[in-house]
């Protein structure tokens, strides 16, 4: 649904408070009150299992793990088995796709889906090692990485060449722009400006020799490090590297997603962390996960999806994340308990940025989820 959000940077000191007035008297302000943010729930087809990669697209959910891929046409809310074609007795560790295809890689390679993963072909020719940690494409390209380095395919995994790395155990991979990242397992980070034809080390700052998932929010980089770091975040294309706090807690972080909005970060033992200020503050949202030991992260259109190591996939509507009232829509109530609550405020529900005062940012984060229910 087509929305409009009024752009808070924009307001000045008198006229946002002449503004909040306006909206207080049309909507009527009613005292401030603390709602508990709602639960994950376990998406059906999936309990017991072990899952550790995610995509969402097109309407069409695909979760991947040591038992193959699966499929889901509601949002994630259930998920059947798809392996029709795809490897299926060994772990589906990531998905990426282009405009005609799906592809996932796999213990036994690489497999590509024409039918948004109903049926699957492999496609691993010129790849040295069938077993992959994890692929992404960028532009014209896919690049797959695993035990013995970066490959890369220029014509939608017909085929793949190495692109350099070759002897280092590459886990994970995006870009930005005609940048591409890896992170290893050893020797930290890496990027290539050049598509893979080389590499520069890319590590100062970084604290975590082994990192296991990065994610591309806009021009920001994170990175999940070792048990014992957390996530580090680099706002110069992997020049330098800071290491995270702001309610994180210290363990291996092994997922994240975006949506522009908000990044959310999967750890290995204490569950997932939202934040809406690109990794300034992060708040735990746990309630109803049976399994605090994250994989992978994604979002649709209405969920924050999650894959556990033990207990299958999990959803989270957005909608929670700015609930007031607990009626799971986001509309005239919630708005009206969000301005009761305007300026400081200790441990607020308004306060979704976790900055201490309730103001415009928490105003474009509740507008921008405004109409949505879950």
């Amino acid at each position: 649904m087509t929305q409009s959000v009024i752009a808070p940077a924009r307001i000045s000191a008198p006229s946002c408070s002449a503004f909040m007035l306006a909206l207080a008297m049309f909507v009527g302000v009613v005292a401030p009150t603390s709602t508990a943010r709602a639960q994950w729930h376990a998406a059906a087809g999936t309990t017991g299992l072990n899952m550790q990669s995610l995509l969402s697209r097109n309407g069409i959910n695909l979760a991947g793990g040591a038992t193959g891929a699966y499929r889901s046409l509601d949002a994630a809310a259930s998920f059947t088995p798809s392996n029709s074609g795809n490897d299926a007795v060994g772990p589906t560790r990531g998905f990426t796709f282009d405009k005609n295809y799906i592809y996932t890689c796999t213990s036994q390679g690489v497999f590509r889906s024409a039918n948004n993963g109903v049926t699957w072909v492999a496609k691993s020719s010129g790849l040295t090692s069938l077993l992959t940690s994890g692929i992404f494409q960028a532009q014209t390209h896919i690049f797959v990485v695993g035990p013995t380095g970066v490959f890369r395919s220029d014509n939608q995994g017909d085929s793949w060449t190495a692109a350099g790395l070759a002897g280092v155990d590459v886990r994970c991979v995006t870009a930005i722009g005609t940048t591409v990242f890896v992170g290893t397992n050893g020797s930290g980070t890496y990027k290539s400006t050049n598509w893979g034809l080389t590499w520069t080390a890319s590590n100062t700052g970084l604290t975590s020799a082994n990192i296991r998932a990065i994610e591309a929010k806009g021009d920001t980089l994170f990175v999940g490090g070792q048990i014992g770091t957390s996530v580090f975040r680099s706002t110069d294309l992997g020049a330098s590297w800071t290491l995270l706090g702001g309610g994180l807690v210290t363990s291996s972080y092994r997922g994240f997603a975006n949506d522009g909005r908000i990044i959310v970060a999967g750890s290995f033992g204490a569950g997932v962390f939202y934040s809406v200020n690109n990794g300034a503050r992060w708040t735990a949202i746990n309630t109803g996960l049976t399994d605090l030991s994250i994989f992978d992260l994604d979002i649709n259109d209405g969920y924050i999806v999650a894959a556990t190591n033990t207990q299958g996939v999990f959803r989270f509507a957005l909608s929670n994340l700015v609930d007031l009232d607990g009626d799971h829509c986001i509309g005239a109530t919630d708005l009206s308990i969000f301005l009761g609550a305007w300026g400081p405020c200790t441990n607020c529900a308004a306060d979704f940025d976790g900055d201490g005062t309730v103001g415009a940012i928490d105003l474009a984060m509740l507008l921008s989820y405004w109409g949505s229910c879950g």
